[in-house]
């Protein structure tokens, strides 16, 4: 069972998933810059830990039989992202869907990869979605919808979000048993059902045309980041909750 902790303040520490070891964060004198990761270690290419106490950010922990995660994401970040997962092909998709959201996220992931690499997939897209959920909290003020079409080469895909606290998924992009090395994109599919499951949004992905596999699976990762930071991006005409109901 996930347990979770949204952080609106810079009060207090991390809580760390057992198994995963962090390093402490440093303490920085009033007024200074912190010099360490709020997930621990160097600061690296990621952003002031200062950010990660503002604004809408949210922090997920999972511990199963299977896998162990630790996911941080900033909505209103600047594209920086920290992902360590035992998935190489699905970090470097993390990777273009935080710079072209322009979210912060921070992933440490374990998971048993030599049985087979859904479980840690699946996971991570359900850390992702609770993150998003929470991250958003009542929602006041959010534009709710989000439409983004990304070109990659030969490649056109097509995401679509509604923030509506029904979950609802569908996938149109034909990678049915391909790979990418060793990756199956059939679990890019996992991901994103996770995803928008545990995110409670509608999830549209389409893919137009294209032909290289991994055009179409980055083309469909950048979309999806454009498309949720559409979505999430707040509105001054929207005080309110977005929806005639006043509820989301």
């Amino acid at each position: 069972m996930a347990r979770r902790r949204r952080r609106r303040g810079g009060r207090g520490g991390p809580r760390v998933a057992p198994g995963i070891a962090l390093a402490p964060a440093a303490v920085p004198a009033s007024g200074a810059a912190p010099t360490a990761d709020p997930l621990g270690g160097a600061r690296g290419n990621g952003p002031a830990p200062a950010a990660w106490g503002e604004g809408r950010v949210a922090r997920i922990e999972r511990k199963t039989r299977e896998t162990e995660i630790l996911l941080q994401l900033a909505v209103d970040g600047r594209g920086e992202a920290s992902v360590d997962t035992p998935v190489p092909f699905l970090s470097h998709m993390l990777e273009a869907m935080t710079k072209h959201g322009l979210f912060d996220l921070r992933v440490q992931a374990r998971g048993d990869v030599e049985v087979d690499p859904h479980h840690t997939v699946e996971d991570v897209g359900i850390c992702l979605g609770k993150a998003f959920f929470e991250a958003l909290g009542d929602k006041r003020g959010i534009t709710r919808f989000g439409t983004a079409f990304v070109p990659m080469d030969e490649a056109l895909a097509a995401v679509h979000v509604d923030v509506s606290g029904r979950p609802y998924f569908s996938y149109n992009v034909p990678l049915a048993k391909t790979k990418i090395g060793n990756f199956d994109l059939d679990l890019l599919k996992d991901f994103f059902r996770a995803f928008a499951m545990n995110a409670m949004v509608n999830l549209h992905a389409n893919l137009h045309y294209g032909d290289n596999v991994n055009h179409i699976a980055e083309a469909v990762f950048k979309a999806f980041g454009r498309a949720l930071a559409e979505a999430a991006r707040p509105n001054p005409r929207l005080p309110g909750v977005p929806s005639t109901k006043g509820a989301l």
